[in-house]
């Protein structure tokens, strides 16, 4: 083994002493390495997903993990309809969690919600210059998809439609949804496109029950009764299968039939979008979407399993440095590393660490310095950025001159 290797390889027994059940295998490349965006590959054993799925567009998230386990142009930009009330509930949420709302606050209700009501098929029937409770507001927003709480909550909490419309997008950019753009609160066609993507519906849903689990439970609730009229939920996954709590449904007919669902079984929590289904009535398109996001559901439930095999910050080795200020440079993920296996065989999956050969100072802690790589039965079932953990600046002359020498003859005199 040559010395520079074998150096290297000392340093980096630490990698070892962290493996997980997984097991860490720390591997040296020479040659530099390029840069890898972080990727997650289903390796083989996993059937495929339901091919009757109808959707135009779906995607199935792991919750835990944020992953994608089964889509289908889940980036394509579509029409939300009322999923985008599951923004609007983003942005109310935040609001009663930061204390600038309470649930007992009353809402003076404008002739605009009125109106807004009056428009769709979907209403709470609130009256113009009715006094609510926010709470009220929300579950017909949330159970009965009202178009007229929606605007009323709206106007309440940011001052004027538009406004809030302004929160929105702002809450879309800070999660990532770079798919949407919302024009209103409600989902109604309006002269301006309002559009969003099966990923990023799975990431603000995941977002929901990440952050306000003490909220989450409204979308559980299968009817609400206002003004002696009750209306029922239109997620009938909520009566099938007792797994399921959420989250939203959405209709117009240009953006066909979509749902937003989740469900837990055995700890484990799935979410499902579909959107974008045909059907020919509302009750055949609402049975549709039902069927396909509990197929969705049960398919990942039963093939599938993820694994964090490392934290985001982990030390993983301390590999050599050269020209720096100081020798080793501790190295690890900026991200958490999560796998999706063959259910039952997470525990069979390997990693090991390759590093860029040689690392030169200076470095900032998170500059790529290699990959990680998960493998299941020799394949690599994904990919991750190495990165530095710490900065290392540059050593002094000597320092740099000394390491220059070991590189230049270590190129010219191998053994």
């Amino acid at each position: 083994m040559k010395p520079l290797v074998r150096s290297l390889v000392r340093s980096t027994l630490l990698a070892a002493a962290l493996s997980l059940a997984a097991g860490l295998h720390t591997a040296v490349a020479e040659e530099a390495l390029p840069t890898v965006g972080t990727t997650a590959t289903m390796p083989g054993g996993i059937p495929r997903p339901p091919s009757d799925i109808t959707a135009s567009s779906y995607a199935l998230m792991d919750f835990d993990s944020g992953l994608l386990l089964a889509h289908r142009d889940p980036e394509i930009q579509r029409e939300p309809a009322s999923l985008t009330k599951l923004m609007t509930a983003y942005v109310v949420f935040g609001e009663l969690r930061d204390g600038r709302l309470d649930l007992d606050d009353t809402v003076t209700i404008s002739e605009r919600a009125w109106r807004t009501g009056m428009r769709g098929a979907s209403r709470m029937f609130i009256e113009v210059g009715e006094e609510v409770r926010v709470e009220d507001l929300l579950r017909g927003m949330i159970v009965q998809s009202g178009n007229d709480a929606s605007t009323a909550l709206a106007e309440h909490v940011a001052g004027s439609e538009g406004a809030f419309v302004d929160m929105m997008n702002a809450q879309a950019r800070e999660l990532g949804m770079q798919g949407s753009w919302f024009t209103n609160p409600h989902g109604l066609p309006s002269d301006e496109a309002q559009e969003t993507t099966a990923a990023d519906m799975a990431r603000l849903a995941r977002a929901l029950i990440q952050e306000f689990p003490d909220l989450y439970g409204y979308y559980s609730e299968r009817s609400f009764e206002y003004n002696d009229i009750s209306q029922s939920n239109r997620n009938m996954l909520l009566w099938r299968d007792a797994g399921f709590d959420g989250l939203k449904t959405g209709w117009t007919s240009s953006a066909g039939y979509n749902l937003v669902s989740s469900a837990e079984r055995s700890d484990r929590r799935l979410v499902a979008v579909v959107m974008g289904i045909d059907a020919p009535n509302h009750q055949e398109g609402g049975t549709r979407r039902a069927n396909e996001s509990q197929a969705l559901v049960n398919w990942g439930m039963r093939f599938t399993e993820t694994r964090q095999l490392f934290a985001a910050g982990a030390e993983l080795g301390e590999p050599r440095v050269y020209a720096g200020a100081q020798t080793e440079v501790a190295v690890g993920l900026a991200e958490p590393l999560w796998v999706v296996v063959p259910s039952g065989r997470g525990d069979e999956l390997q990693a090991s660490m390759e590093v860029r050969q040689p690392l030169e100072a200076p470095l900032a802690a998170g500059d790529p310095v290699g990959e990680v790589i998960a493998r299941l039965d020799g394949e690599v079932v994904h990919r991750q950025p190495l990165v530095a953990l710490q900065d290392v600046e540059q050593g002094g002359i000597v320092r740099r001159l000394w390491d220059g020498a070991a590189l230049t003859l270590q190129s010219v005199w191998p053994f």
